[in-house]
């Protein structure tokens, strides 16, 4: 699902007006000259605010945890990361479009926000550190999971596993099946299910694999990592919406 641009620039806008700093009020009919500053917001209405905030830069800017910088020791504002990439993130739902086009590149573009949640919310942590490999890692394991609470099994796992549940004959005992679309003896039942256990062997013995046992790789390029991750997003969303075929 799409983010709701004018929603989440409302609340970052909220939440660079809590976070304002200005001087602090002094006693009633006073003057007094400091330059001691203080945040608009009460402290529990900014922390409120930046909850809802975090889970907008987390959509928009999924690495701005790493890349805008952060050194409370030095800052006046304890919130002076978050404020910083409130304002990046801003500027990209005001202008993403518009940039982009200017730039030539008006493509459609992949979001890791509405990929299926098994793929993406088993990810999202070690994404949003930069760790994309095991992020990747990370999901196709989920995958595997959800698909073995699925069809209640434990004994096979990946490849046989999704060999077995998208297999072409009837279901056994202590074997489901999962189906993609009803058996009506038609060459389209056939491919489609052959293509799914294809297509999962492909996600584990050529994903997978190479990332969870080869030491010493570099680390993936985001890009590259968001196609690997779609690929589990396609899966996962395969044996969600599947039927549950038993004896």
């Amino acid at each position: 699902m799409a983010i709701a641009v004018d929603w989440a620039r409302k609340e970052l806008a909220d939440f660079l007006k809590l976070t304002e700093l200005h001087p602090k009020p002094g006693p009633p009919d006073a003057f007094i000259v400091s330059s001691h500053l203080s945040t608009r917001g009460a402290t529990e209405d900014i922390v409120a605010s930046a909850q809802v905030v975090e889970q907008i830069l987390d959509r928009v800017l999924p690495r701005w945890r790493t890349e805008v910088a952060d050194d409370h020791s030095k800052a006046i504002n304890r919130w002076c990361q978050h404020i910083e990439a409130a304002q990046r993130a801003d500027a990209v739902l005001l202008r993403d479009a518009e940039v982009r086009a200017g730039l030539g590149d008006d493509a459609p573009q992949l979001s890791a926000g509405v990929m299926h949640p098994w793929a993406w919310d088993g990810a999202r942590a070690l994404w949003g550190s930069g760790h994309f490999r095991e992020a990747v890692t990370t999901a196709a394991r989920k995958v595997n999971a959800e698909a073995q609470n699925k069809v209640g099994r434990r004994d096979v796992s990946e490849t046989k596993l999704f060999q077995n549940i998208f297999s072409l004959s009837d279901p056994k005992p202590g074997e489901p099946r999962l189906r993609l679309m009803a058996d009506d003896g038609s060459d389209t039942f056939r491919s489609v299910h052959r293509g799914a256990m294809a297509f999962a062997e492909g996600c584990y013995a050529g994903i997978r694999n190479p990332n969870s046992h080869e030491d010493g790789l570099p680390e993936l390029p985001e890009h590259e990592a968001l196609e690997q991750l779609s690929a589990f997003s396609v899966l996962a969303r395969w044996v969600d919406t599947a039927s549950l075929v038993t004896v």
